[in-house]
């Protein structure tokens, strides 16, 4: 039996299991279970499932399995925008460990797979995402493009940012600033201690919130929703506070 491990970390590094084997799929997400600071966002069978996940839900870690029946998983390394994205290979093969490495993976899990030698795998991706959580956290403003200038924006003033089409509503105290931008793009840029999403559509300031009822965000007049996919983490996430 597996022992949990329980280092009772400032955050959870959220993961997307790609594997079209379900019996390895199973002892992966029996893995992240057991692990304190390992939350499982979602599991799919094959690339083209794994891309719209992407495209819907905030990710930091890919599971990601090499020999998929709708797209291999080099193929699918090929395609992710999202740069910041960590990825552990999992497969029964060695053959793509070079090519993976090359392609900047973090670590390549050869099944069968033990719960040791994933621990060391998952470690080094939450180091990876702490590190840069404190390289987010030292500056207190971003710089956005609007336009042909450069704006600067002092995270303390955003109340919550809102996504409209391809653009984003950055909404602070005094003014409305609109970013050709994604979501994912926006919320990488943020502190993660300092904002989460809480909609598809949303990323709220945890400083702004004035109340959380009826699966609704208060930010001073504005009601904003929870979506169902991000309920768990954010009524997790308040009640540490």
């Amino acid at each position: 039996m597996l022992a949990p491990l329980v280092v009772h970390s400032p955050f959870k590094c959220k993961c997307l299991i790609i594997d079209d084997d379900i019996f390895s799929t199973k002892i992966i997400q029996k893995f992240i279970s057991n692990t304190d600071f390992l939350e499982l966002m979602g599991t799919a069978s094959g690339g083209i499932e794994a891309s719209r996940i992407l495209r819907e839900t905030a990710v930091d870690i890919l599971f990601l399995d090499m020999e998929m029946p709708d797209m291999s998983g080099l193929d699918l390394l090929s395609t992710i925008s999202n740069k910041d994205l960590l990825v552990i290979v999992t497969s029964a093969s060695r053959d793509y460990a070079v090519e993976a490495f090359e392609k900047n993976v973090i670590d390549y899990l050869v099944k069968p797979i033990t719960y040791p030698r994933f621990l060391i795998a998952a470690q080094k991706a939450y180091d990876k995402l702490n590190q840069r959580q404190h390289t987010n956290t030292s500056a207190d403003f971003t710089f956005v493009k609007v336009e042909q200038k450069l704006i600067k924006i002092y995270f303390a003033d955003i109340q919550y940012i809102e996504a409209l089409g391809d653009y984003v509503h950055i909404v602070s105290n005094n003014k409305k600033t609109i970013v050709y931008a994604t979501m994912k793009s926006i919320a990488n840029r943020f502190p993660v201690n300092k904002f989460i999403r809480v909609h598809r559509s949303f990323i709220v300031n945890l400083d702004a919130i004035t109340a959380v009822e009826d699966n609704n965000v208060t930010i001073g007049s504005k009601f904003i929703p929870i979506g169902a996919t991000y309920a768990k983490g954010v009524l997790q996430l308040l009640s540490k506070f």
